[in-house]
């Protein structure tokens, strides 16, 4: 029996995932079969749907070893970008959806964010720390161009000098820059972007609805510009695919501006691995057992090892090689692998209509 057949190219087209594959949490597979009728008539192609989420609290909480954050925020839910590596497919089968193609076109937008992030700053007991976004799916995606809601999440910021880290492939970033260089100012922001490749026939079918390489290195130019720091993020770099740009990768970060870098391999968490292996077999049928043997070679032998200390990194020769390539060109180039911490003694609540005045 066939299952998760591919959607047909005309219909996807701009898309990563060439499936709908089931999510991990369905017990039916939905396969497609003929049943001697034919079809006359044309499917309509996959289209974007946004629908509304109400959450109780927008600021997530997380323990994790291996990330340099303690919290973070997600204006949305599912990417239009369609990475197809995006370790944040996954993530979509906690709603009932397939981390392939609905992962892409049915996203959940979270309107009411800023005015809840208001409200948990103004908690009694809120301790600042820096807030990290775009950490699960991309804060600057097309969907912020109608929504702003990272506009009204960075205006809250700012209103608190509240510390902020952010994740990016997004050019949109850059209609922001009059707060985020108001932030850096105070040493509030960093912002992380992320260039996989500079291959932009690569770049193009990985991250279909992602500006270009070359866009993406001006957009850290313009950062720089305004006085914020940049990491260029080399990440993830496809072994077999992409791993041989990874010195150029980041020279061209650094020309752009960026003052520090980093480099993470491919992880395939999950329904991912399936998904990138039916992309590697449509796009790249010559190279596809390199790659996914190399990807083994770094997680054990398995497509995904999910242990703490080795996830973010790989394990064996060749993911050693990856970070000793990476730690010389940091060095060659003059790239930082850490940047100062960012301050969180400017925090404050301004006061609203009706308030007691401090004497002092």
């Amino acid at each position: 029996m066939e299952t998760d057949p591919q959607i047909d190219a005309a219909l996807r087209r701009g898309r990563g995932a060439a499936t709908n594959r089931t999510n991990r949490f369905e017990r039916l597979v939905q396969v497609g079969i003929d049943d001697g009728w034919g079809r006359d008539e044309d499917l309509p192609p996959v289209r974007t749907e946004v629908s509304v989420e109400v959450p109780r609290k927008v600021i997530s909480r997380n323990s994790s070893p291996d990330l340099h954050f303690d919290r973070s925020i997600n204006p949305y839910r599912g990417c239009e970008h369609g990475c197809i590596y995006c370790f944040a497919r996954p993530s979509h089968a906690y709603l009932g959806l397939s981390p392939g193609l609905d992962f892409e076109t049915r996203l959940i937008a979270r309107p009411d964010a800023p005015a809840l992030l208001r409200k948990e700053l103004r908690a009694k007991r809120y301790v600042p720390r820096v807030i990290a976004i775009g950490t699960n799916t991309d804060p600057y995606q097309p969907l912020e161009k109608t929504h702003k809601i990272m506009r009204g999440l960075l205006e809250v910021l700012a209103e608190h000098r509240h510390p902020v880290a952010i994740v990016t492939k997004g050019t949109l970033i850059e209609r922001d820059l009059d707060v985020l260089a108001d932030l850096a100012a105070d040493g509030l922001v960093r912002v992380g972007i992320s260039v996989t490749t500079l291959q932009r026939d690569v770049a193009r079918k990985a991250e279909p609805r992602v500006p270009s390489p070359a866009r993406r290195l001006k957009t850290i130019e313009r950062l720089a510009a305004a006085g914020v720091e940049v990491r260029l993020m080399a990440s993830p770099m496809i072994p077999g695919l992409t791993d041989h740009e990874l010195e150029a990768v980041l020279e061209a970060g650094r020309d752009a501006g960026a003052l520090c870098a980093s480099v993470t391999p491919l992880r395939l968490p999950r329904e991912v691995s399936p998904l990138f292996q039916d992309w590697l077999a449509e796009h790249f049928p010559d190279r596809a057992k390199r790659v996914m043997a190399r990807v083994r070679e770094m997680h054990g032998g398995q497509d995904y090892d999910a242990n703490f200390g080795s996830r973010m990194t790989g394990t064996g020769t060749y993911a050693a090689l990856i970070q000793q390539r990476y730690r010389k060109a940091c060095k060659r180039l003059g790239l930082a692998e850490k940047l100062p911490p960012l301050r969180s003694d400017l925090f404050k609540v301004p006061a609203r209509a009706g308030d007691q005045l401090s004497l002092f």
